[in-house]
């Protein structure tokens, strides 16, 4: 099983790949089409012939990026899913396993909003984050090690970690919303979504993630009291993920009752994925009861 989970992650990471350079060309073709459009148009009205491939091949490479695009998370579940039959558990219990999950969840939540708005461009930021945490997975060790006592609670493990991979996808999408939102002037910019909807998009996904993180909280508190006899204890990684709920909690109080839009709550969610970031990758950084999952 461990030979499957491995074949899956690479033809996971092998089809994120490839769905992003769909996309990018897609996008190079559109912009390109755009340009072309006024010469074109001035040469039918002469009496010539138009025919307009490059939008309908840019169409066409968008929906096959679409495709791809769910071949990945399928590739990537069925890494997770082999991996939970060879270990025994949920495959959520070292930096590895974080990465491939973190990824996962990032073209999934993607996926759902690409479905729900029809935006493939969105895919242009989300895509390279989940494939920069797949390849970041290479270098890590991959070998499953006997859980150590803090993480023997099968049930815990697997909702409390699942719940963060909801949260940090969603976070995701919501990042890569307010950078498209921020590269383009308030009136919009070709090629790219409108910034109304863009920022509707921002704010949808922190709606989802938001209640998702604090359940990871919750839920860490309990699974806090059960390993070491406390729930709370300022733990670093405890710290960091209070403080990355603060910002999002800061963002959807500035959205609801102050009424903030646009480029102010945009870079609001900008700092907050650094937040997220910097939550997921702080084992790194600091010490405390949770660097059982960094690089021992």
């Amino acid at each position: 099983m461990f030979k499957m989970s491995e074949y899956s992650f690479v033809a996971g990471l092998l089809a994120a790949g490839l769905a992003f350079l769909c996309y990018a060309v897609a996008m190079i073709l559109a912009r390109s089409s755009g340009a072309q459009r006024q010469t074109l148009a001035a040469a039918g009205a002469g009496g010539g012939t138009v025919t307009m491939t490059g939008s309908r091949g840019a169409a066409q490479l968008a929906t096959y990026g679409t495709l791809i695009a769910w071949l990945a998370f399928a590739f990537l579940a069925a890494s997770l899913v082999f991996r939970t039959i060879a270990v025994g558990h949920g495959p959520f219990s070292n930096m590895y396993e974080f990465s491939v999950s973190f990824a996962w969840g990032a073209i999934g939540v993607y996926l759902y909003f690409e479905r729900r708005y029809h935006l493939r461009t969105l895919g242009l930021v989300v895509l390279p984050i989940a494939i920069a945490l797949l390849v970041y997975a290479t270098t890590i060790p991959a070998n499953a090690d006997p859980l150590v006592p803090a993480l023997q609670n099968n049930l815990l493990l697997t909702v409390h970690v699942a719940t963060a991979i909801v949260a940090y996808g969603s976070f995701s999408v919501a990042f890569g919303a307010a950078l498209m939102y921020l590269i383009q002037p308030e009136t919009g910019r070709r090629g790219l979504p409108r910034p109304a909807i863009l920022d509707e998009i921002s704010y949808r996904a922190v709606v989802i993630g938001f209640p998702f993180l604090t359940l990871v909280i919750v839920l860490g508190a309990l699974w806090a009291e059960v390993a070491w006899g406390r729930y709370w204890g300022w733990d670093p990684k405890e710290t960091a993920s209070l403080v990355t709920w603060l910002i999002y909690g800061a963002y959807l109080h500035a959205r609801v009752v102050r009424a903030w839009h646009g480029r102010r709550a945009a870079w609001l969610l900008v700092v907050g994925f650094g937040a997220t970031l910097f939550t997921y990758f702080g084992n790194y950084f600091f010490q405390g009861l949770h660097s059982y999952a960094g690089l021992d």
